[in-house]
């Protein structure tokens, strides 16, 4: 039982965070590419393609752990909200509660 609770929890979180932290690792990649052009303009053309380099990267990481959250939803089992309801109920008798 513990296992459905750490898979669903995984699927929940997987996505949100691979995509907060894509989300911040473009934006400092896309400010030093910007800060980069600024400060040598000749040079914008080579700055521009590696940056685009680095933000494919970045977004496959994100396709990645979309993928691994698919993968791992399709393990988990259907239940109904009945017998969801049973599961926490046994689970806080287990506990004592």
């Amino acid at each position: 039982m513990i296992y459905l609770a750490l898979a669903a929890l995984a699927v929940g979180l997987a996505l949100p965070i691979a995509i907060l932290g894509a989300g911040l690792g473009q934006g400092r990649a896309i400010a030093a590419g910007l800060e980069g052009m600024a400060r040598q303009p000749e040079l914008a053309g080579n700055i521009q393609i590696a940056m685009l380099i680095g933000l494919a990267f970045i977004e496959l990481l994100v396709l990645l752990a979309f993928v691994i959250a698919l993968q791992l939803m399709n393990r988990l089992p259907e239940i109904t909200a009945q017998q969801a309801v049973e599961m926490a109920k046994s689970a806080a008798q287990a506990a004592g509660m």
